[in-house]
C-alpha cells in the first residue's frame, strides 16, 4: 500500500516516526495485512527502522497484548517481501535477522486447525485518532470469526462502533459525553462504553446487551482497561422490548440515571427494530430530556426506512448528524472501512398533544 498520505495525517515533521506509528496502530488493531500502511521503500530498508519495527511489534518480552500468531505470520511475510523489494545494494541492505527469525519460529511452531483458530479470541488494541504518540487506547478480547450462541454479532467491534467512536472523540462532539450518565444498547465488546468511561469523562456508563454470554465477556474487557473497580461502568442484560426498571440497575449514586443513550449497528435486523424503538421510548419516558445517538451502517435502505417509520410512530424525532469522520486512507486511529456509508442519528422524543394535556 502506498504511504504518500502518511505525512499528512500527523502534525510531526518526522516522516519516519509518522509511518512507524501509523503501522503500529494498524497492526495492533489487526488491520488487514494487505491494507497495512507499510513504510516507504527508502525507509523500511534501513536497519534502524527494521529494529524499531521488531522491538515495538514482535519483541514478545516487551509486549503484553499481542496479535495471534496466524496474523503475525501474514504481516511478517508481507513485510519481508517489501524489504526484499526495497534492497538496493545487497552488500549494504539486508533483512533484519530478528525479523526473519521471528517468522521462522512462528512457521515451525505447532499449528492448530483453521477451524480451531477461528474460534479463538484475540487481543485487539484500538488507538484513538489522536496525533499524540501516547494516544488513548482500548484493549479488547474479541472473537472476530464467531457469532454468539443466539446468533448475536457482539463478539467483535463493528465499523459503526468505530465510526461513532471517532465522532465522539472529535472536537465536533465536545461535551456530549463528559459528565453524562450513559446507557449503551447492544454494547457487544464494550468498545463505546469503555471509550466513554475511560477516555471521555462520562459520569457513569451502563453497558447492556441482549445476550448473556456477551454480557459476561464484557466484564473481561472492562477489566483489561482497568475499569473493573472504578465505579464508572456496569453491565446488564437488557433484551429490547422489555421494560427497563431503574432500580434493577443500581449504581454507587443510587438508582440509574440516564442523559444519553448510545447504540452502534443496532438497526441491522429489521425484525428487532420494533423492540429497539420500544426500549428507546421506555428510556425517554423514564428520563426526560434524554438524547440517543445511534450509528447505522447503510446496508439496506428498506431496513433504514422501517426504522425511521417506527421512530415516527413512537413520536421520536431523528436528525442526521454531519460527522467529519475521515475516509480510510486518512485515518490515524479507530481504523474502519468507509466503503459502505455509515450515518449517525440524534434521536429525541417529540412533544405531542396527549403528552401536553395529559389526556
Amino acid at each position: 500500500m502506498a504511504t504518500t498520505t502518511t505525512s499528512n495525517r500527523f502534525l510531526s515533521n518526522d516522516s519516519t516516526n509518522q509511518q512507524l506509528e501509523l503501522l503500529r496502530r494498524q497492526y495492533f488493531q489487526l488491520w488487514d495485512p494487505h491494507k497495512l500502511t507499510l513504510p516507504s521503500l527508502d525507509i523500511i530498508r534501513l536497519p534502524e527502522v527494521q529494529a524499531s519495527i521488531f522491538e515495538s511489534m514482535f519483541g514478545e518480552e516487551n509486549l503484553n497484548y499481542t496479535p495471534p500468531d496466524r496474523y503475525k505470520i501474514r504481516v511478517l511475510k508481507r513485510m519481508i517481501y517489501l524489504i526484499e523489494k526495497a534492497i538496493v545494494d545487497p552488500e549494504d541492505d539486508a533483512i533484519s535477522d530478528d525479523i526473519t527469525i521471528s517468522l521462522t519460529r512462528l512457521m515451525v511452531s505447532p499449528s492448530v486447525s483453521e477451524g480451531i483458530t477461528a474460534q479463538q479470541k484475540s487481543y485487539v488494541t484500538y488507538t484513538a485518532p489522536s496525533q499524540a504518540l501516547n494516544a488513548p487506547q482500548i484493549i479488547l478480547l474479541e472473537a472476530r470469526s464467531l457469532l454468539g450462541s443466539s446468533g448475536t454479532t457482539g463478539l467483535r467491534t463493528w465499523e459503526a462502533a468505530l465510526h461513532l467512536g471517532t465522532y465522539l472523540f472529535s472536537s465536533e462532539s465536545k461535551g456530549l459525553v463528559a459528565g453524562k450518565n450513559i446507557i449503551e444498547l447492544g454494547a457487544g465488546t464494550g468498545f463505546l462504553s469503555i471509550l466513554c468511561a475511560k477516555h471521555l469523562g462520562a459520569k457513569h456508563v451502563l453497558a447492556t446487551d441482549g445476550d448473556g454470554g456477551v454480557v459476561d465477556d464484557l466484564t473481561t474487557n472492562i477489566y483489561l482497561n482497568g475499569l473493573d473497580r472504578s465505579g464508572l461502568i456496569n453491565t446488564a442484560l437488557l433484551r429490547w422490548g422489555h421494560v427497563l426498571v431503574d432500580e434493577d440497575f443500581e449504581t454507587r449514586e443510587g438508582a440509574l440515571e440516564c442523559d444519553l443513550v448510545l447504540g452502534a449497528d443496532v438497526t441491522y435486523d429489521k425484525s428487532s427494530i420494533p423492540a429497539l424503538v420500544s426500549t428507546l421510548r421506555n428510556i425517554f419516558d423514564r428520563h426526560h430530556g434524554t438524547r440517543a445517538i445511534i450509528s447505522a451502517t447503510m446496508r439496506d435502505e428498506q431496513t433504514l426506512e422501517f426504522f425511521l417509520l417506527a421512530c415516527g410512530y413512537s413520536s421520536l424525532l431523528l436528525e442526521v448528524l454531519v460527522a467529519g469522520v475521515p475516509q480510510v486512507d486518512e485515518q490515524i486511529g479507530f481504523f474502519h472501512q468507509t466503503s459502505t456509508p455509515i450515518r449517525i442519528f440524534s434521536i429525541t422524543r417529540t412533544a405531542f398533544r396527549n403528552d401536553r394535556t395529559g389526556s
